[in-house]
């Protein structure tokens, strides 16, 4: 038997209520209207709500006031801003503010209401299970602890090896990590399905934001986050229409660019309901912020941006120009952007961890090696071979990232005059 689930729509205009209670007159649901927010909440308090749809501009209290007080009683019902188009920035603070799940502009189209309705039925349905298999597993857990005083009084009566009992425990503990790995890998599927370019490029950047972060030093738990929220950070592109999804950012037109920027705030609303993944999303949010202030969703600003998003963010940036461009030309240009849209003091942390793993991060057949002349060398060019001078000293090791300062010593040096060589780097293959 299907569930029926309730609705609550809100609007002070009465012809709208009508309209929307005969759309919805065939559907499975239930549904109620309010005239006012005062009156949705008295409706709420009678029940058990999936969904709500509040007209933004009402008098006395407004949609996004209305939702915000929603929210503070029943934070599991999804909500939904009802808006003109001349309030999409009201929407925006009542995404942001009451936690709204979306918004839907006057006038509506009759099928899409249907469906963001139905999708957020199935949502609050989810966030239900989801709720249920929390406090089953908290049963669980207290059964297993119980389970586990009785072992050590038996353990106590009967002698039992240590060891032994310490062997079950690990057994459990690996169980919960494997939990863990199934839940990231179904998550991860989800993205591939979509799109396995999508998924691809969610790999690369994970890895490289990991690496980061340890090279950082921070601690184990962050850097697990930092894993997960660079795997996930563009889950919330499942639901962008495939022309946005298979553009660069920077070849959108301004609606295209309207939902690309709102799949940050989506990943983030994905995730967000299970509680071992709300800091990922917190990560997942930001990781568009610029270091300038000149981002979104939020426009946070130099240090306000988390740690994470701000390392998911260079890795996200290089691997998309690694794609099309050169290693060295990649991070040539990630260079001239810091300041402006990266932080400075994390870009050595990016060449370093490009210098170990290119190996990994790029197939052989991606990387090749060439030589070149001193004239021709740039800066943020890899060296591949030790660089050595006369009498068979080291002026430069492999792996170094060269600079300035660099290609000044070599020309200092008088390379060219002891070697019939010139320098070998790496460099990608278009």
């Amino acid at each position: 038997m299907q569930e029926i689930f309730n609705i609550l729509f809100v609007d002070d205009e009465e012809n709208i209520l009508k309209a929307l209670k005969r759309l919805f007159m065939d559907e499975d649901f239930e549904i109620f209207t309010a005239s006012s927010g005062k009156e949705g909440l008295e409706i709420l308090n009678t029940g058990e709500f999936a969904v709500i749809i509040s007209d933004q501009r009402m008098p006395e209290m407004t949609g996004t006031e209305f939702l915000l007080k929603a929210k503070e009683l029943y934070p599991d019902t999804i909500r939904i801003i009802l808006t003109g188009y001349a309030d999409v920035n009201a929407a925006m603070n009542a995404i942001n503010e009451a936690g709204a799940y979306r918004y839907i502009t006057k006038p509506w189209h009759d099928s899409e209401i249907l469906h963001i309705v139905k999708e957020a039925a199935q949502r609050y349905k989810l966030i239900k299970e989801n709720k249920q298999l929390t406090e089953l597993t908290k049963k669980q857990n207290e059964e297993l602890q119980t389970w586990s005083k009785e072992l050590e009084y038996y353990v106590q009566i009967h002698t039992i090896d240590i060891s032994k009992r310490d062997k079950e425990i690990k057994i459990l503990n690996e169980k919960l990590r494997k939990n863990s790995k199934e839940l990231m890998g179904c998550l991860r599927n989800l993205i591939g399905l979509r799109a396995k370019s999508i998924l691809n490029h969610s790999e690369k950047v994970a890895f490289i934001s990991t690496e980061m972060a340890k090279k950082a030093s921070l601690p184990t738990a962050e850097v697990d986050i930092i894993t997960i929220a660079g795997n996930l950070h563009d889950i919330g592109k499942i639901g962008s229409s495939d022309v946005v999804l298979f553009k660069e950012p920077e070849e959108l037109s301004s609606d295209e660019m309207k939902q690309y920027i709102q799949h940050t705030i989506k990943g983030q609303l994905a995730i967000s309901p299970i509680e071992d993944l709300y800091k990922a999303g917190v990560l997942i949010r930001h990781h568009h912020e610029n270091y300038d202030g000149s981002g979104f969703p939020d426009k946070l600003k130099g240090g306000k941006i988390p740690l994470g998003s701000r390392l998911i963010s260079l890795a996200d940036r290089f691997e998309r120009l690694s794609r099309y461009s050169e290693i060295d030309e990649a991070l040539k240009k990630i260079w001239s952007m810091l300041g402006k849209e990266f932080d400075p003091e994390l870009f050595i942390l990016l060449e370093s961890v490009i210098v170990e793993h290119k190996t990994i991060l790029f197939s052989s057949e991606d990387i090749i090696e060439v030589e070149l002349s001193i004239k021709h060398l740039m800066p943020s060019f890899i060296i591949s071979r030790d660089v050595i001078g006369s009498p068979g000293l080291i002026i430069i090791k492999k792996d170094t990232v060269l600079t300035e300062k660099h290609i000044e010593l070599l020309k200092r040096s008088s390379y060219e005059d002891y070697s019939k060589s010139g320098i070998f780097v790496y460099k990608k293959r278009k």
